[in-house]
């Protein structure tokens, strides 16, 4: 049994007990595994902005990681909600990008996770004209402020 499988099953098994029933489907994306939860109760699992679908994300790779150290992460989903964030997300960093870039003055982006900064800067990492920095810290959220050059 490769990663994938094992965490589908961790995945399963966890959603069961939580009294959800759902369908996981195993995929394979650029960034790795995925598995994507199609299930009627889907605002459950999601939760507020995706806070519930993190969580659930978070404790099947520490189980998978507990069985199979040597394990990548995988990354858990509920009907491509993650998907439509990540696009959202890009759309929202190339409008903040002009608008720096035509009005000439720093702004901050809303609190984002590690994984959306990375995301984010990313996108940013694509316009020369600006420049990007997140504050240190150990806060989960954090803004990433963007200026001009």
């Amino acid at each position: 049994m490769n990663a994938a499988e094992l965490a589908g099953k961790i995945l399963d098994s966890m959603l069961g007990h939580l009294g959800l029933a759902a369908e996981i489907e195993i995929q394979e994306t650029a960034d790795g595994p995925s598995l994507q939860i199609f299930s009627a109760e889907k605002e459950a699992i999601i939760g507020n902005n995706g806070d519930r679908l993190d969580d659930i994300q978070y404790l099947v790779n520490r189980i998978l990681r507990r069985q199979m150290p040597d394990a990548g992460r995988v990354k858990v989903d509920c009907e491509h909600f993650r998907a439509m964030q990540e696009d959202q997300l890009g759309e929202e960093v190339r409008e903040m990008i002009e608008l720096v870039k035509t009005q000439g003055k720093a702004y901050r982006m809303r609190p984002l996770n590690a994984y959306y900064r990375r995301l984010a800067y990313n996108e940013l990492a694509k316009d020369d004209g600006i420049t990007a920095i997140s504050p240190s810290g150990d806060d989960r959220l954090k803004r990433i402020s963007i200026s001009p050059k």
